[in-house]
């Protein structure tokens, strides 16, 4: 059974700077793309960025120049770090990661359960 668990969210304010992870374990073949998404109450879950198995990273526009998502193979685990944080950063974060669990089936989603990142004006 594979798992995806983040960790470090928590209260920050304005301007300040927060560093998540996500660690995926389990038996598992291949990792591909994994994500960070957020999601506010009543809103729908969105992209933040995302990065491939090589290594090629993207990003929402939003957190452009303030987020870097970065990738630990040798760890199964992402990280996401958060500088210049602004109250519409606020949000449930969740990992996201397209896993095959045998050679030669396609991936399938896997989430986390979420971490709260709360940025105080």
């Amino acid at each position: 059974q594979v798992q995806l668990v983040e960790s470090g969210g928590g209260l920050v304010q304005s301007g300040g700077s927060l560093r998540l992870s996500c660690a995926a374990s389990g038996t598992f073949f291949s990792i591909y793309t994994m994500n960070w998404f957020r999601q506010v109450p009543g809103n729908q879950r969105e992209l933040v960025a995302s990065i491939t198995n090589d290594g090629t990273a993207d990003y929402a526009q939003s957190v452009k120049g303030r987020f870097t998502i970065s990738r630990d193979n040798a760890k199964n685990t992402i990280y996401l770090q958060m500088n210049s944080l602004k109250p519409e950063d606020t949000a449930v974060y969740y990992c996201n990661a397209e896993i095959t669990t045998f050679v030669l089936t396609l991936p399938k989603d896997y989430w986390g359960q979420g971490t709260q990142v709360t940025v105080s004006s």
